[in-house]
């Protein structure tokens, strides 16, 4: 059995589908899952990656266990307690969902530290382990349905600079991978898209997918900054501003991993936008 952590989000909901149609038996867990929220056959478990206790019913009977490093909320986690719990419940293989910031941007409590923190908790743990370490997700453009929809218009600053952002389903897809065989053990994965993408070009994209144009329309730094505010702490906010507008080259580094594991390409933008393109109508 494989237990998937946040399985009601953008990576976790489409690796249980994933798991599913490869016919593995899968525990979803989340705070507030519901049956609803899972595709027949899939056992809901509510957990809290805040509370390793809580997280031993799930874990009781699965050989293997997708994991995230924690997020805007990994300072209230402990991740060997989480590794602990999982090693006596059975598990015997772990993948950890990281941030491609824990080589990038290491001294960055948001982007780096606590990420590494949960790495380096993994690879003392004795369990098998892989590590996947995104940049930015295609599904950060859902924080813009609300202008397409009403505007068909999308508000991003740093209009032309690009970044690799990845599906979140081919990070599922290579979380599957891993989960399910020994050969990817030991083994980090930067995971990116094919190509970089500016939020003006995102912004086209997403009128192709629709039909109809989408303006793109700049933001200043400050006013995307009091934005993010709304819904990201205030450092969070001062990072990723900087990792859009002055990205380092290992931030726009276009990697092979993606292919590598899966035997394809990764995603385009273009690709999710038309896939996706229902939320934006």
């Amino acid at each position: 059995m494989i237990v998937v952590t946040g399985a009601t989000g953008n990576v976790g909901r489409s690796l249980v589908q994933t798991l599913v149609a490869a016919g593995e038996q899968v525990t979803a867990t989340s705070r507030g899952i519901s049956a609803a929220d899972v595709p027949q056959g899939v056992l809901p478990r509510r957990a809290d990656l805040t509370d390793p206790a809580s997280l031993r019913p799930a874990f009781d009977g699965a050989d293997a266990l997708f994991l995230h490093s924690g997020g805007a909320q990994a300072h209230l986690l402990s991740p060997r307690d989480i590794l602990d719990v999982a090693k006596s419940a059975g598990v015997v293989r772990v993948v950890l969902l990281s941030s491609q910031g824990v080589a990038t941007r290491p001294e960055s409590a948001s982007h780096g530290v606590t990420a590494r923190a949960a790495e380096d908790a993994l690879r003392q743990s004795g369990l098998a382990w892989t590590i996947l370490r995104p940049g930015a997700f295609h599904s950060n453009a859902f924080a813009w349905v609300e202008s397409v929809r009403s505007q068909r218009a999308v508000h991003a600053p740093f209009g032309d600079i690009g970044l690799p952002s990845v599906d979140p389903a081919d990070i599922a897809a290579v979380a599957a991978t891993a989960l399910r065989g020994d050969e990817h053990a030991g083994r980090i994965y930067e995971l990116t898209g094919p190509a970089l993408t500016t939020p003006r070009q995102c912004a086209g994209a997403l009128g192709d997918a629709l039909g109809e144009p989408v303006r793109f329309v700049e933001q200043t730094r400050d006013e995307a900054h009091a934005q993010m505010l709304h819904f990201m702490p205030g450092p969070v906010a001062e990072t990723t501003l900087t990792i859009l507008g002055n990205p380092s080259p290992a931030e726009q580094r276009l990697s092979p991993d993606v292919e590598h594991v899966l035997g394809r390409p990764p995603r385009t933008f273009a690709d999710w936008a038309r896939h996706h393109s229902p939320a934006f109508r």
